[in-house]
């Protein structure tokens, strides 16, 4: 994400390095990169334009501290400056009404239906809603088939009318359904259509006559660019939208959709898309969006994706059982299925401050953890529980039945012995104090 953005912003970072103050002359040439960087990310030219003029008003005449350089200074200029310019804040969905409407427009392709699935999981698991779904699109081939689907997987109701072909009467009889079986929340699925297509135009917009939506969010491919800020201008002229959703977030973007669509159609970007799984669906912070283009990292955004996924009751169990040196594969299986919940891996290690640029050339595949669970899976229920019992005859023969080899059963083996101590060790305090005590201390500063 944002990739080419940051490695092209570092570059123009570098002139002010070395720097003993900020001057006109240095500041002026670290603003050029810097919006020739903008531009390459296909940033609107004015929004580019009005962001670097606004950088350097605020950068110049800045007294820069014995403790700071003059790169540091404007990385911190910058990072207020990209915060305001994506919105300054977020903007919750409005869910208060019974029930609450919203209607889901965009282009073919841009993840319209995905992105409503993934919205009734967020409300249903994260806001405690009892959303219904309603299939609105009956021109594209099995799209309502697909949002079927994915009601199934979140386990949420989908209103269909297989005999209808009038996207209006069926957004109505869908809100109807919602008022007599008391789902709160209403998300109706349209078809992807074209701004200069104006039959299609006037459609939706007879849609949000007919349902009056509490919110109206329009979907946008964010690997499409300027394309996708040109397209949500035409919209908003029609739909007066109230919200912003940014897809594919976790594809090959430049970021010009997330930069520039706030300054030029004034409306806040409300949730982005990270991945296929239906939990890849994130609340937009500015100024979290900020720190991870510039470099530094999201541990807030990662720490928030952690707590979804891990259940307290459950954390607490495997405590207990750390202590008693009684974590086992099983438990290690359910650790790793966790992890996976919570996106791609690549996006989730770019989040931690540093990792990002150190891994961005590195390709890691989202079943990097596959040889692991074949394994696993090919221990019978009783070594699971007890990984101790698993001696090398039974090590051959799980490397058999996992495709796997010896060495790769080996090498996990060494790495859950070494884990489980490290553990064990961590969860006594008595432990951990003595390992403090050990360590060696730096000359002159006991600890």
């Amino acid at each position: 994400m944002f990739s080419n953005l940051q490695d092209k912003l570092d570059r123009a970072f570098k002139v002010l390095k070395g720097q003993g103050n900020i001057t006109e002359i240095n500041v002026a040439e670290t603003m050029k990169e810097i919006r020739k960087a903008l531009l390459d990310a296909d940033v609107n030219y004015k929004t580019a334009k009005s962001f670097t003029d606004e950088v350097r008003t605020k950068a110049l005449g800045q007294n820069v501290l014995t403790s700071i350089s003059p790169g540091q200074l404007l990385t911190k200029i910058m990072s207020d400056e990209l915060t305001n310019l994506m919105g300054g804040s977020v903007t919750e969905l409005e869910i208060t009404k019974n029930p609450t409407v919203i209607l889901i427009a965009g282009l073919n392709g841009a993840g319209k239906t995905t992105f409503s699935g993934k919205l009734a999981n967020f409300l249903r698991e994260q806001k405690g809603k009892k959303p219904l779904l309603v299939a609105g699109d009956v021109y594209r081939p099995a799209a309502i088939d697909q949002l079927e689907v994915l009601g199934q997987q979140v386990g949420v109701p989908v209103y269909v009318d297989r005999a209808s072909e009038d996207p209006i009467a069926i957004a109505v009889a869908g809100v109807a359904e919602a008022k007599r079986n008391g789902n709160n929340v209403v998300i109706i699925d349209t078809a992807g259509r074209l701004a200069i297509d104006e039959a299609l135009m006037v459609e939706i917009t007879a849609v949000k006559e007919a349902t009056q939506p509490h919110e109206i969010l329009f979907v946008v491919d964010s690997m499409t660019g300027q394309d996708a800020v040109n397209t949500a201008k035409a919209f908003n002229d029609r739909l007066d939208f109230t919200g912003v959703v940014l897809t594919k977030l976790d594809g090959d973007t430049r970021g010009g959709a997330a930069l520039s669509i706030k300054s030029v159609v004034n409306k806040p970007i409300k949730f982005i898309g990270t991945g296929e799984k239906m939990e890849a669906l994130d609340v937009f912070h500015p100024d979290r969006m900020a720190s991870r283009i510039l470099g530094m990292g999201d541990v807030v955004s990662l720490v928030e994706r952690a707590q979804q996924q891990f259940d307290e009751k459950e954390a607490a169990e495997l405590q207990k059982k750390i202590r008693k040196n009684k974590f086992d594969f099983n438990d290690f299986k359910s650790q790793i299925q966790q992890i996976k919940k919570m996106g791609n891996m690549k996006d989730l290690m770019g989040m931690i401050p540093g990792v990002g640029k150190a891994i961005k050339d590195i390709e890691i595949e989202d079943d990097a953890f596959k040889p692991i669970e074949a394994i696993i899976d090919s221990m019978t229920p009783y070594e699971r529980q007890n990984p101790d019992v698993i001696d090398q005859k039974r090590r051959v023969r799980i490397a058999k039945g996992s495709g796997t080899n010896i060495d790769e059963v080996n090498k996990l083996m060494k790495q859950f012995g070494d884990m489980r101590k490290v553990m064990k060790q961590m969860s006594n305090p008595g432990m951990m104090s003595k390992m403090m005590r050990n360590m060696p201390k730096s000359p002159g500063k006991p600890f």
